[in-house]
């Protein structure tokens, strides 16, 4: 009879293949299971190939649960929804008091909360584990954000800790998050802060392709010029990457061939959802899920486009002189500035949901664990990390005296793109949600009185004052109409 291995991972699609060799490959024996025996077989095969890796492979899943030592500890990397479900109860039948059931999906934090309560009745621990990377990642070290029982936490952290990204200031990409669906929320706003990024570096594509006329390669040069410098990032980095790669099935580049219709699985949508519940603003999040949604009206966009042609709209770029250099600067300061904010929204958002749930997060530890291994990783991260670390309690990362600083060195260019953009016709939603942010949350004073006013006047809900406590209503409508006869 074999020894016992270590851990055990249930689910084979690239992403559970890669974090099951990853795990092998840093010295944890490791058994795998999947529902279709093939991948099982595919990745038994590819632990050979790639090293002779201790890595066992199982087509059933009560000899899958039995090959592992005990307490157990099973990875389940499946499609988020009933197919968690369905595999915990295919292995929790074999499982023993004590033992383990760690979900690595994309899961909705409150199905892990459901989870961990009933595997709780079953004597079983359950962790929710985001795990950002993608198929890289998840081979090489991913970002790691366990939440749930922090006992479970304490069997498997020696793995985790070797298995994730490792940076070199700031240690492994991984922290136990905290209680309940904690790690999966914070994935799936780490997800919402990725739109907002792609979305804002899309944007900069746009005004430098469209009004500079920059070329794929030039593109290429700009954007590996950017990624030495404070947009250090890896979306960055796979920007310069694709303006570099040419056609495989025709003339010119590929980026060129790829239609303009964006996907998506659903966190970006969920964490809008999650910021209109928890009333805390995430415009820079919410315009690029709009993006993602009007991108997707190809054929109505078709033909809006024939219909504004002929009305003069188009004509806007034809007669602009652009210094190209200024523009390359200017568009460079306004990503970051808008990134700022897109990065602010996404930690309120969290605090929110920290408050509301008692979860007790540690925004500056997130900003660590997400330096390494995931796909927001930026030195960016580094300054968002020590400013927490500077003031735990920051109320807004716009207000932390470095990215202040930043912000107000910035400004002039970020309005420039913005304005540039609007008056060419090139619509740049992110930048323009960022600014919008910034420009509302720094003023003293907002329009919102009357907005209050006008509350009070057709529905009598009150208003509060700037000179007197308490709250007051005032009859308007019967105040007007006196004064009109």
């Amino acid at each position: 009879m074999a020894p016992l291995t270590r851990i055990g991972l249930a689910g084979l699609a690239v992403m559970g293949q890669n974090l099951a060799l990853n795990i092998a490959e840093k010295g944890f024996p490791i058994s795998v299971y999947n529902r279709t025996t093939s991948k099982v077989d595919e990745t038994v095969a590819r632990a050979k190939q790639e090293g002779d890796l201790p890595l066992y492979g199982f087509h059933d899943p009560e000899s899958f649960v039995r090959s592992i030592q005990k307490p157990r500890v099973i990875i389940m990397l499946v499609k988020a929804g009933p197919p968690v479900d369905q595999t915990i109860k295919t292995l929790s039948v074999y499982m023993e008091k004590g033992d383990c059931i760690i979900d690595g999906g994309n899961e909705w934090y409150e199905n892990t909360e459901r989870r961990e309560k009933a595997m709780a009745d079953l004597g079983l621990l359950y962790l929710g584990m985001g795990v950002s990377g993608g198929e890289e990642g998840a081979r090489h070290g991913p970002s790691l954000m366990p939440g749930g029982s922090f006992e479970a936490y304490k069997y498997v952290e020696d793995i985790l800790l070797k298995v994730a990204a490792q940076v070199p200031d700031s240690g492994p990409c991984v922290t136990y998050v905290g209680k309940g669906g904690s790690g999966n929320f914070v994935k799936m706003i780490h997800n919402g802060i990725e739109y907002g990024d792609m979305q804002l570096i899309a944007e900069a594509y746009d005004v430098l392709k469209s009004v500079g006329k920059l070329t794929n390669e030039e593109l290429r040069q700009v954007f590996s010029e950017w990624n030495k410098g404070e947009l250090l990032s890896f979306l960055i980095e796979i920007t310069a990457d694709i303006f570099g790669i040419k056609d495989d099935k025709g003339e010119g580049y590929l980026v060129d061939k790829v239609l303009d219709k964006t996907g998506m699985k659903g966190t970006g949508k969920w964490t809008v959802q999650q910021a209109a519940e928890l009333s805390v603003a995430a415009p820079t999040i919410a315009s690029s899920l709009d993006g993602r949604f009007l991108s997707g009206l190809k054929e109505e966009r078709v033909e809006a486009a024939k219909i504004f042609k002929s009305s003069g709209i188009g004509d806007f770029l034809a007669n602009q002189a652009v210094d190209k250099k200024k523009l390359i600067d200017d568009v460079r300061q306004a990503l970051y500035a808008s990134k700022i904010c897109s990065y602010a929204q996404g930690m309120n958002l969290i605090r929110a949901k920290s408050a509301e749930k008692g979860w007790n997060l540690k925004l500056g530890e997130l900003a660590r664990i997400w330096k390494g291994g995931c796909i927001i990783r930026a030195v960016f991260l580094d300054r968002i990390k020590k400013a927490y670390d500077r003031n735990p309690d920051l109320a807004n990362l716009l207000v932390d005296p470095e990215f202040a600083k930043e912000i107000i060195e910035r400004q002039s260019a970020w309005r420039r793109v913005v304005c540039l953009a609007i008056n060419s016709g090139i619509s740049t939603p992110g930048m323009s949600a960022s600014l919008a942010y910034f420009d509302t949350y720094r003023r003293e004073r907002l329009p919102a009185n009357l907005v209050q006013a006008q509350r009070d006047y057709f529905g009598a809900h009150t208003y509060e004052r700037i000179d007197v406590a308490g709250s007051f209503h005032t009859e308007w409508f019967k105040i007007a109409k006196q004064s009109k006869i």
